[in-house]
C-alpha cells in the first residue's frame, strides 16, 4: 500500500483533513482508534466508522515483527516480515532512534554490504516504512528515524519521500532527524530540495579515492568523491543541516595514511561531519574491522586536522546485526566470497 493510496480510499469514505490527519497520526505512533480526548464515534462521519475497520486489519497486516535480537548497547535489530512473506531489518537505537529499510534487497553492490548479494528484490512501499515506524512505537519512544536500513533509498525515492512527508508532519519527527542515506544518486539532490519535507542527508563516502570507490559501491552513480562533496555542500548549505558523510573502515583498504590526507583536502571547511564506522565482520566476505587502537587514531588524527569527527560502532554488533544478516540468516542463506589479505588491491 502507498500512502497516498491510503489517503484517497479515507477520503472516498467520508474523511475531511481532520479525521485523515487523526488516522495517519494514531497508526504512525502505534495507538489504537480510540485514543485521544474525543471518542471516534463522537468525531468521525458514520461512512467512515463503517470503512475503518477494513482499513485498520490491512494497515495491521502489512509487517509484523518475526523476530527481536536485543544488542548489549541497548539496541534491537528487528526482522520484520511483510505481508509478501519478505522480510527486512529495522533496528531501534539508542537514544530513541530508529533505522528503517527501504527496499527488500539493494541493486548498489557495496562489496562490503549483505543486503545486495541477492541484488534487488522489490521496493518497500511508503505505508510498509510507516509500518516499521508504527512496530517499533509499540516497543520505545521513536523521535529519530533514519534511512540506512537495507536498500538505497535513492532508488525508491516516491516511496521514500511520502514516507518522509508523513513522518515529518503528523509523524512528529523534527524534519533534522529524518536522515536520508545514499550513495549519492544525483536525483536525490534535486528531489529532496525540492520536497514537503526536507531530512537531513548522509552520504556513503568511504574512500577519497575514485577508482577505489568504483570497486567497493561497483553499481553506484558514476561521481567522483569531489562531486558528491560538492553537491552535499550545496544541500547542507540549502537546508542548514550538516550532511553526514559515511565512511566504513576496512583494514587496509581505507584506514591508510593516503585517505587521512585526502579526507582532509576534501572536507576541510565543509558543512559537515564524517561518521567512520568500523566494519561489521561478516562471515563469508573478504574485508576485516581495524583494531580498535587503529580506528581511535584515524578519528583522533583527522579531529586534530580540523575534520569533525565521529567514531561510532554500528548497533547490535554483538548478535551479528549488520545490515542483510539478519534476513540472511533466517534463510539460511550461505554466502562464499574468496577471502583476500588485507594488502591485497580489489579487482
Amino acid at each position: 500500500m502507498r500512502i497516498h493510496e491510503l489517503k484517497r480510499r479515507l477520503r472516498e469514505a467520508g474523511a475531511g483533513p481532520s479525521h485523515e490527519q487523526r488516522i495517519l497520526r494514531l497508526w504512525s505512533h502505534g495507538l489504537p482508534r480510540n485514543s485521544g480526548r474525543r471518542l471516534p464515534a463522537t468525531f468521525f462521519p458514520s461512512s467512515l466508522m463503517e470503512a475503518l475497520p477494513a482499513i485498520e486489519a490491512e494497515l495491521a497486516g502489512l509487517a509484523r515483527i518475526h523476530a527481536v535480537h536485543p544488542g548489549a548497547d541497548g539496541s534491537e535489530r528487528l526482522l520484520v516480515a511483510l505481508a509478501d512473506g519478505q522480510t527486512v531489518e529495522s533496528v531501534l537505537l539508542p537514544r530513541d532512534g530508529l533505522c528503517v529499510s527501504s527496499q527488500v534487497g539493494c541493486a548498489v553492490g557495496c562489496q562490503f554490504c549483505m543486503t545486495g548479494r541477492d541484488g534487488l528484490l522489490r521496493q518497500v512501499e511508503s505505508a510498509e516504512i510507516i509500518a516499521q515506524v508504527a512496530l517499533a512505537r509499540l516497543r520505545r519512544p521513536v523521535r529519530k528515524v533514519v534511512f540506512m536500513g537495507m536498500g538505497e533509498p535513492a532508488h525508491n525515492l516516491d516511496n521514500v519521500i511520502e514516507a518522509i512527508e508523513l513522518l515529518g508532519t503528523v509523524g512528529n519527527i523534527g524534519h533534522k532527524n529524518l536522515v536520508f542515506s545514499t550513495v549519492g544518486d544525483p536525483r536525490v539532490f534535486e528531489r529532496l530540495l525540492q520536497a514537503r519535507v526536507r531530512p537531513a542527508l548522509a552520504l556513503s563516502l568511504h574512500t577519497t579515492n575514485a577508482e577505489l570507490r568504483r570497486k567497493l559501491l561497483p553499481r553506484a552513480p558514476n561521481l567522483t568523491p569531489e562531486a558528491l562533496i560538492d553537491a552535499g555542500e550545496h544541500y547542507a548549505r540549502a537546508t542548514g543541516y550538516p550532511i553526514q558523510y559515511q565512511w566504513t573502515l576496512l583494514e587496509g583498504v581505507n584506514d591508510g595514511p593516503e585517505e587521512v590526507e585526502g579526507i582532509v583536502r576534501l572536507l576541510s571547511g565543509k558543512y559537515g561531519v564524517l561518521n567512520m564506522i568500523p566494519f561489521n565482520t561478516v562471515e563469508g566476505v573478504a574485508f576485516g574491522r581495524p583494531s580498535r587502537e587503529r580506528c581511535e587514531q584515524m578519528a583522533r588524527t583527522l579531529h586534530e586536522r580540523g575534520i569533525l569527527t565521529k567514531l561510532r560502532y554500528s548497533a547490535g554488533q554483538d548478535v551479528d546485526g549488520g545490515c542483510g544478516q539478519l534476513r540472511a540468516r533466517a534463510a539460511e542463506v550461505r554466502v562464499t566470497v574468496p577471502i583476500r589479505r588485507a594488502d591485497e588491491q580489489l579487482s
